[in-house]
C-alpha cells in the first residue's frame, strides 16, 4: 500500500518535472513561421510606437492628369501611434496630410487652372507583418514589409481664391498602403512609406462624375518602440506524455479505491511465526531545470518520501546526478551533474535529518543517460538498495 502511495507521488512528481524541463521560453525569435507560435500577452504598456515622416504626395482625379508630373508633386507629413498586440498584427492612429495640387480648366479660359489647397486625414489602420506571420519571428530582422488598411476622415478648409470663397470639403476616407520599416537599433527604425487614399469625387471641389478623388502619398521617416519591444514564445507541452502518465496516476487511484473498501480489521488468527521482513528498495528522482542545480518546490515530496522510507528501514541513500546530452559540454556537464547530486544529498541532510555517513554521492554527467527523453535526463536518482 505505501509502496503504491510514493510511486504515485513519484509519478506527481514527473508530471510537474517535465513542465518545468520542456518549457524554455524563447524571448524575440522563435524556430518556426509567426502563424504556427503562441505568444505570451505583454503588459499594455509595452510594444507601443510613434512615427513621424515627411515625404511627398498627389492629387488624382478630375483633370489632374493632364498636367505635368511635377506640376502635381507637393509636400506630405504624417504622425502615427499604434501598438502591437504580437509579433504580426497592430493598430495605429495616423494623422496625415500636408499641400495638394489640384488642376482644371475654367469656363471661359484656355489651359489649365492651378489650385493649392492644405488638407488633413485622420485614419484608423490594421498593420499585418507579414516576415513575422509566413516566417519565422525574430525580432532583430533587419528588413520587414507591413501592408496595412484603415478607415477615417479628411477634411480640406475653406480658402478664398481671386475673391472666390470655397467652402470646406470633407470625406470619410479609405487608406492602403505598405510600410518598410529597417532596423536601425533595438528602438528605432528607420521606414519608407507609401499609401493609397480612396476620397469622395466632390473632396477637390471639382465633379466631373468621376467615381472618386484619390491621393497617393510616399513618407520617410522613424518609428520610435516603447516599453518592451520585444515577445515571449510559449512552448507547448508534451501532452501524448502527460495524457500517458495521467492514465497510470488513474490506474493507481482505481486501485487504491479498491483497497479502501476492504475491512479494516480482520477475525483473530492464531499467531504466526515472526518472519524476516524483506525491505524492498526504492528509486526516486529529483528533476531540474536546463543548467540548474536548484531544487524546485515541486520536487521537494520525492525527497521527503525518500528520507522518510530510509529512516523507517534503516536503509542506505545512494544519491547519482545526470546532465542531458544534447546541451553542455562534456566537461560542463560533469560540474553539473556534481552540484546536483551534492544538492541533493544536503536537503537530505540539512533537512530530514538523514546522517551523512548514510548517504553516498555519485555524478555521471552526460556519460550514461538513464531516459530515452532526453530532458529527463536532468535529474538525480535517489535508490535506498542496501546493495
Amino acid at each position: 500500500m505505501k509502496t503504491k502511495v510514493l510511486l504515485l507521488a513519484f509519478l506527481c512528481g514527473v508530471v510537474m518535472s517535465v513542465s518545468a524541463q520542456e518549457y524554455q521560453p524563447q524571448v524575440g525569435f522563435s524556430t518556426e513561421n509567426g502563424s504556427k507560435v503562441n505568444f505570451k500577452k505583454n503588459k499594455a504598456s509595452d510594444n507601443w510606437f510613434i512615427s513621424l515622416g515627411g515625404g511627398a504626395s498627389m492629387l488624382f482625379g478630375d483633370q489632374n492628369s493632364d498636367a505635368d508630373f511635377g506640376d502635381r508633386v507637393n509636400w506630405a507629413a504624417g504622425l502615427s501611434i499604434g501598438k502591437w498586440y504580437n509579433p504580426y498584427t497592430a493598430v495605429r492612429l495616423q494623422i496625415n496630410g500636408g499641400q495638394l495640387n489640384n488642376f482644371r480648366v475654367l469656363a471661359g479660359q484656355t489651359g489649365l487652372s492651378h489650385q493649392d489647397f492644405l488638407y488633413g486625414n485622420a485614419h484608423l489602420d490594421v498593420m499585418w507583418d507579414i516576415t513575422n506571420y509566413w516566417a519565422p519571428y525574430d525580432e532583430k530582422k533587419a528588413v520587414r514589409l507591413i501592408p496595412f488598411v484603415g478607415l477615417g476622415y479628411a477634411l480640406r478648409p475653406g480658402i478664398t481664391v481671386d475673391g472666390i470663397a470655397y467652402k470646406r470639403s470633407e470625406s470619410p476616407s479609405i487608406n492602403l498602403g505598405l510600410q518598410i520599416p529597417f532596423r536601425l537599433s533595438n528602438r528605432v527604425d528607420l521606414f519608407l512609406e507609401g499609401q493609397y487614399t480612396l476620397l469622395n469625387e466632390q473632396f477637390n471641389r471639382t465633379d466631373m462624375g468621376q467615381e472618386q478623388d484619390r491621393v497617393v502619398q510616399a513618407l520617410l521617416g522613424f518609428n520610435f518602440k516603447l516599453g518592451r519591444t520585444n515577445f515571449e514564445v510559449i512552448e507547448p507541452m508534451d501532452y501524448d506524455l502527460l495524457n500517458d502518465l495521467n492514465s497510470q496516476i488513474n490506474a493507481l487511484r482505481a486501485q487504491n479505491d479498491e483497497l479502501s473498501k476492504r475491512p479494516k480489521s480482520c477475525p483473530e488468527c492464531p499467531k504466526a511465526e515472526p518472519k524476516i521482513e524483506q525491505v524492498e528498495s526504492m528509486k526516486n528522482v529529483v528533476f531540474f531545470r536546463l543548467n540548474s542545480s536548484v531544487i524546485d518546490k515541486n520536487q521537494e515530496g520525492n525527497i521527503f518520501n525518500t528520507s522518510e522510507y530510509a529512516k523507517e528501514h534503516n536503509l542506505p541513500i545512494k544519491v547519482v546526478g545526470y546532465a542531458d546530452k544534447k546541451t553542455g559540454t562534456a566537461d560542463y556537464n560533469q560540474g553539473l551533474s556534481e552540484r546536483r547530486a551534492k544538492a541533493v544529498a544536503k536537503r537530505l541532510t540539512d533537512q530530514y535529518g538523514i546522517p551523512t555517513e548514510r548517504i553516498s554521492i555519485e555524478w555521471k554527467g552526460d556519460t550514461q543517460q538513464p531516459y530515452e527523453i532526453n530532458n529527463w535526463n536532468r535529474v538525480v536518482i535517489m535508490d535506498t538498495n542496501k546493495k
